[in-house]
């Protein structure tokens, strides 16, 4: 099978960067090691290469008109220069995808243009499912990624590394918001477009460049002792951050409501989306099975697929797992029947054949102090 490889893929080989296939790319699993590479993040800063995600351009004149009917989510509560965290779901309500869609603006004669950063595995889908369904001729919907370089630099240190590297301030934008311009100190033509997102629970900026100006920028942190970062890390990081990982703790079967992301679902809005009816029908009847948080005591990490009990009765499956650097514990993400998923619940989580004893808590593990 040949793997996808980022631009930036050089970089990994000299940094002796342990790879492997992740959703069809040929992706770092860690640089120096998890525990500092985490740690980084947490303390200073730290950098991802996230160029195996997906980047879908869709412009036109009022183009929040036409792709309305694939978010639950009221597109028109966020305006040119923000981002905004939402779902796409299928017919039945099921979750196809959670991605941010950024309002980049008027681009040129008076066509606006969204960005769509979506999850590597679901690129095709995603942008399958939008081409097929739009039904106008008056949106276009392209890859806006090509060949470029995605980029992620998170900790309480990105913002000011950032505007070293680019010789200006980017303390004008907001939290969550973005902008798509050039930067004359790194270059007079070409447009950069920069994010204050991420995947961690920190501070942090997500880019989107050439393979040019993103070796000078992989190259510029190296210089200032920042750690480059692998998949392992923002496994942990994520994790503890109590953010979703697609394919793992949300996917087509699972509904917002069950994976907590209830909030993204605007009923009051009265638009039209799929999986609606699907959807009132849940928030009138109610859910069977809720995701939420575990603290595992000891030393065994619960894995995707370990069994949660009360006392005789399975009650739930672990989605995601792993030791917490910041926490120093277990911890995880399972789904839970409604009826036992309450804060400070105590559980059995069955490991190698073996139990141990589990609280259910928040599924935020750590939050930022800065």
């Amino acid at each position: 099978m040949n793997l996808l490889k980022s631009p930036l893929h050089s970089k990994y080989i000299d940094s002796n960067a342990k790879l492997v296939n992740f959703a069809g790319w040929e992706m770092p699993i860690s640089f120096s090691g998890l525990i500092r590479e985490h740690e980084s993040v947490r303390s200073s800063a730290g950098f991802f290469d996230i160029s195996h995600m997906g980047v879908i351009s869709i412009k036109g004149i009022n183009p929040k008109d036409y792709i309305q009917k694939f978010f639950p989510t009221n597109l028109y509560s966020f305006s040119q220069g923000q981002g905004l965290y939402t779902i796409m779901l299928n017919e039945k309500g099921g979750i196809i995808d959670d991605l941010i869609i950024y309002d980049i603006g008027i681009q040129e004669n008076d066509i606006t243009e969204l960005l769509l950063i979506v999850n590597a595995s679901r690129y095709e889908v995603d942008f399958r499912w939008i081409k097929n369904n739009l039904n106008t001729d008056q949106i276009s919907i392209t890859n806006f990624k090509k060949e470029k370089v995605l980029f992620a630099l998170q900790g309480k240190n990105s913002f000011n590394l950032f505007e070293n590297w680019i010789q200006s301030s980017i303390s004008h934008i907001p939290n969550f918001g973005c902008e798509y311009k050039t930067f004359e100190y790194i270059s007079s033509k070409e447009k950069i477009f920069v994010s204050k997102t991420g995947y961690t629970g920190e501070n942090g900026l997500e880019i989107l460049l050439s393979k040019k100006a993103g070796i000078n920028l992989w190259d510029f942190l190296i210089s200032k002792n920042v750690e480059p970062c692998g998949l392992g890390a923002r496994d942990t990081l994520r994790l503890e951050a109590g953010m979703h990982l697609y394919g793992q703790d949300i996917n087509e079967e699972t509904s917002p409501y069950e994976a907590g992301l209830g909030w993204l679902v605007h009923l009051e809005n009265n638009h039209e989306f799929f999986g609606r009816s699907f959807l009132e029908e849940q928030a009138r009847l109610g859910i069977q099975k809720k995701l939420v948080g575990l603290f595992i005591e000891g030393k065994a990490i619960g894995r995707k697929g370990c069994q949660v009990f009360k006392g005789e009765e399975n009650i739930g499956t672990i989605t995601s797992g792993s030791w917490s650097p910041t926490n120093q514990k277990a911890i995880a993400f399972a789904y839970i029947k409604t009826s036992h998923a309450f804060i400070s619940n105590e559980v059995q989580i069955l490991i190698r054949g073996k139990k141990f004893k589990g609280v259910i808590t928040k599924r935020a593990f750590y939050k930022k102090n800065y």
